[in-house]
């Protein structure tokens, strides 16, 4: 049996429904992760650009897009397991360029930015209960990294009650093998894994939520 049929035959695969009322979170597209002067960095330029288009399109519709960024108070570094087992995330300190969003990703000055200490933009943040305001249905989650703060995110969104599509091509990684195995894994169990040109048309297709 192949891979794909062992799948299909546990259950694992079915297609995502899709709502009408979207909302796009765009993890941890900052300098640390985007700029490749650093060494946690990866060149994330075509996913950031695919990214921008989709955000670009959600704010002519009055879709939220809302970011997220990874930073810590120095007070904080040494009593975090995560920074013991990922010291290079312990750089990402408050008011630094490495926890401010790529300009690149097109931000905007009305984007909520929630700041996160763990993995998942759900954990400790308000971002549940920003999407819930907003009356969201079903959630796009693009950013960084593909098998790391993205899927995390993807995890917790499903979990918390919502659709979840994830554009494989607004996704990043610094390597390809753990970006591939996680698209997969989270388009068999927690979302649907398309691409931005998908997302795009349907996005186009809804009614303006103004």
């Amino acid at each position: 049996m192949s891979q794909q049929e062992t799948y299909r035959t546990a259950g694992f695969g079915q297609p995502v429904p899709r709502g009408i009322r979207p909302g796009i979170v765009v993890v941890d597209f900052t300098y640390r992760f985007t700029d490749t002067i650093y060494p946690t960095a990866a060149d994330m330029k075509s996913e950031i650009a695919a990214t921008r288009r989709l955000t670009d399109l959600a704010r002519t519709k009055d879709i939220p897009v809302i970011y997220t960024t990874i930073a810590y108070h120095r007070g904080e570094v040494a009593m975090l397991p995560w920074l013991r087992k990922a010291t290079g995330m312990a750089a990402l300190i408050e008011g630094s360029r490495l926890v401010e969003i790529d300009a690149d990703t097109g931000i905007q000055p009305n984007d909520p930015v929630l700041t996160k200490k763990g993995a998942s933009a759900f954990h400790g943040t308000a971002l549940a209960a920003l999407l819930t305001g907003a009356r969201v249905d079903t959630l796009v989650v693009a950013g960084a990294t593909t098998s790391g703060c993205v899927r995390a995110t993807v995890v917790d969104a499903v979990q918390s009650g919502f659709n979840v599509l994830v554009p494989g091509d607004c996704c990043a990684d610094r390597a390809r093998g753990p970006h591939e195995a996680n698209l997969y894994d989270m388009h068999q169990k927690y979302a649907d894994v398309t691409d931005a040109d998908d997302i795009e048309r349907w996005l186009i297709s809804l009614p303006d939520h103004r």
